[in-house]
């Protein structure tokens, strides 16, 4: 009895909340400031603004016995013209993407890259504190937007950059479809043979089938699908009911888009991550609130923050991939387990020297072990490799790491002090939920909504959002287990959870919030439209959009438009069409995305999102 109290008092300390005892005080532009703040908050610190820091201004995180640590965030490099969200998008290439859908370049409603800032600013941070804690010396950094953009449309500018043409055709097109009720859905399916059941079932042409399913299957990668008008047509015949039945009978997914005031209905309010105790019983009595507590190699801004630190990931897809690969930026090795065979979307077109160039932005310097998880012996091989880790990574399956003993109880035997991270896609949050897949996401939560504005009909976007934001939510995850296990010492383990309904939270949270006090969740209609120029498009900043809407560009060459637009005091940028030329800008690229180079494959490689001081 007395050491099962014992256990009890100790899980009672536990707060998981590694920025317990900490302060920050917010600096920068407001959008990506209420992103750090917001966040920090919810991994413990307390929020001070003491009006000291402004717009452009530098803040500052301290407490717990740690070195205080600056940060500063901007939307872009003095000089660019880059002053906004819808000005980044337009040069960064995320209006070119997110539009391939429509033909033509589009803004997302959401603020996206400053959300994507704020995820990286606090991953920087708490990058900086292990560092601090595992004796380095990290005191300062800095994050732009522009930086960020790059890294949420990398995938797309390395496949515009590689040798060959992309694995299916970029035009316009896609979903969502439309029941006979006028009713929006989506569909999901990772299988061939289930998508032409589906179909089949309801009638569709066999030629229309057959053509649909490549630009339907490589979706997230050309973030648009130019399937045959004929599927559409199909379902506009068949009441929602009608279509539900034949994808249950078929194995695939439907899901109706919901509006955000049904995502405010059901929100249970809880945090877009979680951290628990791998092992309650091993808790110590008390947080350690000192720098030093693990006393384990020297990390600091030479070899990254994580230097010194192993990375097991399994991952596939974009998520968990992504997330390990932003450890591997900070600094930590990352190790791959790949099924036998490796990775098959190595050779997923196109290619750079024989490698995906897409694959090649998630993946590029982590080494791979193969391993075959449904072999008893090699599940007993991961065990060992977990052994000697810090991290270990997935994003399987819900049930599937249980199933098959890998899950954080499970290799808590063989490694107490690992930090075990699952990036799922619902957390077990809707009891409804449908396949846990970007799109299904998006349209279960609002997206559709948030990310255009009033008088247009909703629509996820076949950018892949969430994973990518989900991805980002899986680093700043990890981060925060390896510092709660720095503070807590004793080689306490940590289990961390991320979902792609956190990253849709925290999308959709300012429209969520506008809603709540009484206004509309949508932004008005017209916002972050790029205006047609002679030659291409530019792309006013939010606060000039309605003045230079008022004036006819569609005459004047991109430069003259940008030109005049200026002379009236109106900011604005021009838009980027063609993410091939992003790699090699010329020497006067106002953009400031010269940074962008090639890897030792010839593949497009984006900057690091972080400066470290």
């Amino acid at each position: 009895m007395g050491g099962d109290r014992g256990a009890a008092d100790r899980a009672a300390c536990w707060t998981g909340r590694p920025l317990e005892s900490f302060r920050f005080r917010p600096s920068g532009p407001a959008p990506i400031a209420e992103v750090v703040a917001e966040q920090l908050r919810t991994l413990g610190a307390e929020v001070v603004d003491d009006g000291e820091a402004a717009e452009g201004g530098q803040g500052l995180l301290s407490g717990g016995g740690f070195d205080p640590v600056a940060v500063h965030t901007a939307w872009s490099a003095p000089g660019t013209g880059l002053v906004d969200e819808a000005t980044v998008q337009a040069a960064t290439g995320i209006m070119a993407v997110h539009g391939r859908r429509d033909g033509a370049p589009r803004g997302l409603a959401a603020d996206y890259t400053a959300t994507a800032t704020g995820l990286l600013t606090v991953q920087g941070l708490l990058a900086a504190l292990v560092a601090q804690a595992r004796g380095g010396s990290v005191r300062r950094v800095a994050t732009r937007a522009d930086r960020a953009g790059l890294l949420t449309v990398s995938q797309y500018l390395a496949a515009a950059g590689a040798e060959e043409g992309e694995a299916a055709e970029l035009a316009p097109g896609g979903p969502p479809f439309t029941s006979a009720e006028g009713t929006l859905f989506e569909l999901e399916t990772l299988d061939g043979a289930v998508w032409a059941r589906f179909w089949r079932t309801l009638g569709a042409p066999e030629e229309a089938v057959r053509a649909g399913w490549r630009p339907f299957q490589f979706r997230y990668a050309t973030a648009c699908a130019p399937f045959p008008a004929e599927l559409h047509a199909t379902t506009a015949r068949h009441t929602l009911a009608a279509v539900a039945h034949a994808a249950a009978q078929a194995g695939a997914d439907v899901c109706r888009l919901r509006t955000l005031a049904e995502r405010a209905a059901e929100h249970d309010g809880r945090p877009p991550l979680r951290l628990s105790p791998s092992d309650p019983g091993r808790l110590p009595q008390l947080p350690v609130p000192s720098a030093g507590a693990m006393g384990g190699a020297s990390a600091g801004a030479q070899g990254g923050p994580l230097a010194g630190l192993t990375v097991l990931e399994a991952g596939r897809r974009i998520q968990a991939p992504l997330a390990a690969h932003l450890l591997g930026l900070l600094g930590a090795e990352v190790v791959r387990i790949e099924p036998p065979g490796g990775d098959p979307l190595r050779g997923m077109p196109p290619t750079c020297s024989g490698i995906s160039a897409r694959w090649l932005a998630l993946n590029r310097g982590k080494s791979a072990v193969e391993i075959d998880i449904k072999s008893p012996a090699d599940r007993e091989r991961l065990r060992e490799l977990a052994a000697g880790a810090d991290v270990f990574l997935h994003n399987w399956a819900p049930g599937t790491a249980a199933r098959l003993g890998l899950d954080s109880g499970d290799l808590a035997g063989a490694n107490p002090a690992l930090v075990y991270a699952y990036t799922g896609g619902w957390d077990d949050r809707i009891d409804d939920a449908p396949m846990g897949t970007d799109f299904m996401v998006q349209a279960r939560t609002g997206v559709g909504e948030a990310v255009r504005p009033e008088g247009e009909p909703p629509a996820p976007s076949l950018m892949t959002l969430l994973d990518v934001l989900g991805g980002l939510l899986g680093a700043q995850a990890v981060l925060a287990g390896l510092l709660l296990r720095e503070r807590y010492g004793n080689g306490v383990g940590v289990r961390v959870d991320s979902s792609l309904l956190g990253a849709a939270d925290l999308l959709t949270g300012p429209a969520l919030r506008r809603l709540a006090h009484g206004g509309s969740p949508r932004r008005p209609a017209g916002f972050r439209a790029p205006l047609r120029t002679a030659d291409g498009w530019v792309a006013p900043a939010d606060a000039s959009a309605p003045a230079a809407r008022a004036r006819d560009l569609t005459g004047l060459a991109t430069g003259d438009a940008l030109a005049l637009l200026a002379d009236q005091g109106l900011a604005a940028t021009r838009v980027t069409t063609d993410l091939a030329e992003l790699p090699a800008p010329s020497g006067d690229d106002p953009h400031g995305a010269g940074a962008v180079g090639r890897d030792a494959l010839g593949a497009p490689a984006v900057p690091s999102p972080w400066a470290f001081g």
